[in-house]
């Protein structure tokens, strides 16, 4: 997974999701404009995230956060109960 870039900062945050209020459109593959950084943080539990392209998949965890590359094809799935959101860097 590649790591953010240093010249980028956060502009934007998601709502914390849950379970039950991730919005279906992460469930699905779906990308950043270009131009945008990705970081989900997972504040509790354990989250699936997938790399449509490269069919890299891994497990997010507090204290280890997925990197969401501009216009990359991806996707997340809860796996019991979890608690994070996605901050948006540029």
């Amino acid at each position: 997974m590649k790591t953010l870039p240093v010249q980028v900062q956060e502009y934007s945050r998601s709502p914390t999701f849950d379970e039950d209020t991730v919005p279906e459109a992460l469930r699905k593959d779906h990308q950043t404009k270009a131009g945008v950084w990705g970081v989900i943080t997972v504040l509790s539990g354990t989250l699936r995230y997938r790399i449509k392209p490269t069919g890299f998949e891994t497990t997010l965890t507090p204290g280890k956060p997925g990197i969401v590359e501009p216009e990359v094809l991806h996707s997340v799935e809860p796996i019991g109960p979890v608690s994070f959101y996605v901050a948006f860097h540029r």
